[in-house]
């Protein structure tokens, strides 16, 4: 078992380099200034001395610390500010149109502030998302029988190679028959441990990941060319369903999520994640109970496997399968998600057993 000094150190490196893995997972307060702060904090690190670590914001607030201005630790990480809720529905109520810098005066926004805070907030630019969500606009055409011709031109293209070139560049090959190519929409989300990317159909949620996760770009990519897909940023009501369940989740009211799913992935991946939404909130099972339990025992590293390749983040609880002498084995999300996940929902067990 970690001790607390060792613990005081990972967080404090963690501090340092303020790794986003750890957000929500701990607090620091700064006794030289009473401030507290969330582990992705901009500001200076104070030496290790004058750290005192905490696991929730009220417990650094009841030490009487008070929240940092730059960080605003009692918020959602990355929480939308003003400028770019109001340029995402600027954008949603004119998709087709053509942005330039001049744009945003109408908007008294600098063009500035709006390229890095949706750098900062989307992973993108202002005007990737806005070309995305333009380019989405005329795929819905295309997809819908009309000519490519006016496709180009409700999506504000005056050139044909340009507008080709975009959309490959985006979406891949324009197919002759557009119906052979599916449609996806992504929305960041933003949660107590962190930014996620959600991805759905029309029908279902498809994959939702921390953003922080290594190699999340290729798991798109492979996605988008094996299911010939276009991934284009936008509303969805699979979200709608998604954000109010993880709210509820994360505020310890929800047991069982009930946003419909989409399993992408061989029959035997998707027997183990269907074993997966039946491990009971708040319990803990082995790679080799797990294959037990789906009646192939011997098969508990492809269980393993399978387990890794799971792109639904805490819809199907991957985090709950643990090694068989207890250790917090690898997740996608972190070690330290992982374990705030496990003594998150034992708290909502517990409580459901009162």
């Amino acid at each position: 078992m970690i001790t607390e000094q060792a613990k005081i150190d990972q967080f404090y490196d963690m501090l340092v380099k303020k790794n986003s893995n750890y957000e929500g997972v701990f607090y620091v307060g700064v006794k030289t200034t009473g401030i507290l702060c969330r582990p992705t904090c901009p500001a200076k690190k104070p030496n290790k001395e004058n750290c005192e670590f905490f696991e929730t914001a009220q417990e650094a607030l009841l030490a009487s610390y008070r929240p940092c201005k730059r960080c605003q630790p009692l918020s959602n990480p990355s929480k939308l500010s003003k400028e770019v809720k109001l340029l995402v529905e600027a954008i949603e109520a004119n998709p087709e149109r053509k942005w330039s810098d001049k744009d945003f005066d109408e908007l008294a926004i600098s063009a500035n502030t709006a390229r890095r805070q949706f750098k900062k907030q989307f992973g993108m630019t202002f005007i990737e998302y806005a070309r995305a969500r333009r380019l989405g606009f005329a795929f819905d055409h295309i997809r819908n029988g009309a000519p490519i011709i006016e496709a180009q031109l409700e999506g504000g293209y005056d050139s044909g190679n340009g507008f080709r070139d975009a959309f490959t560049r985006t979406m891949g090959i324009i197919p002759k028959k557009a119906t052979s190519l599916n449609k996806f929409a992504s929305k960041w989300i933003e949660t107590p441990l962190g930014s996620m990317i959600a991805i759905a159909n029309d029908d279902a949620l498809i994959l939702l990941e921390f953003v922080d996760r290594r190699g999340l770009e290729t798991e798109i990519e492979v996605l988008r060319k094996k299911w010939h897909a276009a991934v284009i940023p936008g509303e969805s009501p699979i979200f709608e369903q998604l954000m109010l369940e993880l709210d509820a989740y994360f505020s310890g009211n929800l047991q069982v999520f009930q946003t419909p799913i989409a399993y992408l992935g061989s029959p035997f991946q998707q027997t183990v994640w269907q074993a997966l939404q039946k491990i009971p909130i708040g319990s803990t099972i082995s790679y080799a109970q797990l294959a037990s339990q789906i009646g192939n025992p011997k098969a508990f590293r492809a269980v393993a496997r399978a387990n890794g390749a799971n792109q639904l983040s805490i819809l199907v609880p991957c985090h709950r399968v643990i090694g068989s002498n207890g250790a917090l084995s690898g997740y996608g999300g972190g070690i330290a998600r992982k374990e705030w996940l496990l003594t998150h929902e034992k708290k909502i067990g517990a409580t459901n057993q009162l």
